[in-house]
């Protein structure tokens, strides 16, 4: 009778824990950084802050006075490629659009999480490396 009292509070205690491990949230969620340019010469840091909201992936690129509002995330759950849209300024301060298209590697890390692809802003195009902070 005591083993199976140890049973039952112990399998009732697990069940417990298993609320707190779905809280996580969304695998692109997070600070991510990292660079983009057109070429290995020419890069330029970024930083991703992406959250998890009303089921669906929101956030900022280059959090602070001059932050994007990141406009539309679109994820491929086949493939986890993921695709980001905003309106992001150039170098002259006019706006142009900002699209980013990657493949979301080592879901399964908490260390080794990465975001790399490749991107058109205006007229420019290139790739980028970012990585799960």
């Amino acid at each position: 009778m005591h083993f199976g009292r140890k049973l039952v509070l112990g399998l009732l205690s697990s069940l417990t824990l298993l609320p707190a491990l779905a809280q996580v949230g969304h695998p692109a969620k997070g600070s991510w950084l990292g660079f983009w340019g057109p070429s290995e010469t020419e890069r330029r840091r970024i930083l991703l802050d992406l959250d998890w909201r009303d089921r669906q992936v929101a956030g900022t690129i280059n959090p602070g006075p001059n932050a994007v509002k990141i406009d539309r995330v679109n994820i491929d759950y086949d493939t986890w490629t993921m695709t980001i849209e905003a309106d992001m300024p150039l170098s002259n301060g006019k706006a142009a659009p900002f699209v980013a298209t990657g493949k979301l590697e080592n879901l399964g890390s908490w260390v080794n999480r990465r975001y790399s692809g490749t991107y058109r802003h205006g007229d420019e195009t290139g790739t980028f490396i970012l990585t799960l902070n």
